[in-house]
């Protein structure tokens, strides 16, 4: 198949739920099949705005190839792409065939009771990846779906309960927000489905009081690669999860059985390549594809060390910042933790643990070194009032490195 289809019964809804209530694409009936409609095509020169929704989404339904945002770079060539939310550089444009999507639908209707008559939401924006893969499978499986980019937080907790959303696709900054923001629980959400980053302790804990009738399910993937692993209640603190229904993980290379090493997957949900220059770290080898995190298996369950990218070395041994940052952010107070590297002329590097909340500083330095050794773990504490993001929600670690923003004590 080469492209979407828009299942009759599914509906799309805006932020501005009079604006958007009830919306089906136009079709012209003489260009399809039977059965089976499919919107107008829309011009096929570089991407397509992301507002409004109705005709961005249109626009994924159509026959021509497409990408939502970037409309400066050249039109992908067959299928569609889509743009990375990078926390570390500029996006890349990640070239797709829509069957690498389509796969999973079908998987995630019988996981989730997607299809006609179920109310999805998304709160990002069409550019981010999750949250068009959510409206995309929704709408393609019959769902109304509620795409609720462009509403302040406490809005979009208050459209949620208003409107009985069932399941919800968000990633660990989004709901940070959504908590953060008070209003109404959620009493209607069934499940949650989590993509982007992994849950600490203390959001998860925040989640359930907010939808206690929902099932909270943890996707770990890639853009290139899709789902890889999916967290459930079974699933250790310090892991991401069991293989997505579909995906063989190999750790240290195609199909290896390493104890630690750099994390490969095959699937029939991996990317096509690179759109443009700006290309990433995912390797193919012999069908595998090798992506940018460091992890292990343990009794089955996937357990990331960090990515590639970000590993630094401190006095000759590899330091993974983003497993301290998981850490810090089980200690009470922390409400945000970042973990920069800084040149070091003796070891090379010393890390910094940049933090948001309360708590004492001469505590919190002795818990990582006991944690991941003296060697290594964070030297000082920087406190922030504020913290950088990106439009993905995610951390601008960049700004934190250079110190960007007021509210640094």
């Amino acid at each position: 198949m080469n492209r979407f289809h828009w299942h009759p019964e599914a509906r799309l809804f805006g932020a501005n739920d009079h604006a958007a209530q009830g919306f089906a694409p136009a079709f012209d009936a003489i260009s399809e099949t039977k059965g089976v409609a499919v919107p107008r095509p829309f011009g096929v020169l570089g991407g397509c705005p992301e507002r409004p929704v109705n005709t961005a989404l249109q626009r994924a339904f159509g026959p021509a190839p497409f990408r939502i945002g970037a409309p400066d770079a050249p039109a992908p060539a067959s299928g569609f792409e889509t743009l990375t939310s990078g926390s570390t550089g500029a996006p890349r444009r990640i070239a797709r065939t829509v069957g690498s999507w389509q796969r999973s639908f079908a998987v995630n209707s019988g996981l989730f009771g997607l299809g006609p008559g179920a109310r999805v939401a998304v709160l990002g924006r069409l550019v981010q990846s999750l949250s068009l893969y959510g409206a995309v499978e929704g709408l393609s499986l019959g769902a109304a779906v509620h795409v609720l980019d462009g509403m302040r937080p406490d809005r979009q907790r208050a459209a949620l309960a208003a409107r009985r959303i069932g399941v919800l696709w968000a990633s660990p900054p989004q709901l940070q927000l959504l908590l953060e923001a008070g209003g109404p629980d959620l009493p209607d959400l069934r499940f949650v489905l989590v993509g982007g980053a992994k849950l600490d302790t203390g959001l998860r804990a925040g989640v359930a009081r907010l939808c206690p009738g929902a099932k909270l399910r943890e996707f770990y993937g890639a853009a290139e690669a899709s789902f890889i692993s999916l967290a459930d209640d079974e699933t250790p603190d310090h892991a991401v999860g069991r293989p997505y229904p579909g995906v063989e993980i190999g750790i240290g290379g195609p199909a290896g059985r390493a104890t630690q090493g750099r994390v490969w997957v095959r699937s029939p949900y991996l990317f096509c390549g690179y759109g443009g220059p700006n290309a990433g770290v995912a390797e193919w080898r012999d069908g595998w594809l090798g992506l940018g995190e460091v992890g292990r298996i343990e009794a089955g369950q996937l357990v990331l060390l960090g990515r590639i990218d970000r590993m630094v070395t401190v006095a000759g041994q590899n330091a993974y910042p983003e497993a301290m940052e998981l850490f810090l952010l089980t200690l009470p107070g922390l409400m945000r933790a970042a973990v920069v590297p800084r040149a070091d002329g003796l070891r090379g590097h010393v890390l910094e643990a940049v933090l948001m909340g309360v708590g004492d500083e001469t505590q919190i330095l002795a818990a990582l070194r006991a944690r991941f050794g003296a060697l290594v773990a964070p030297r000082r504490v920087r406190w922030r009032q504020d913290w950088p993001v990106l439009a993905s929600g995610k951390t601008d670690l960049a700004a934190l490195a250079r110190g960007d923003c007021t509210g640094i004590e």
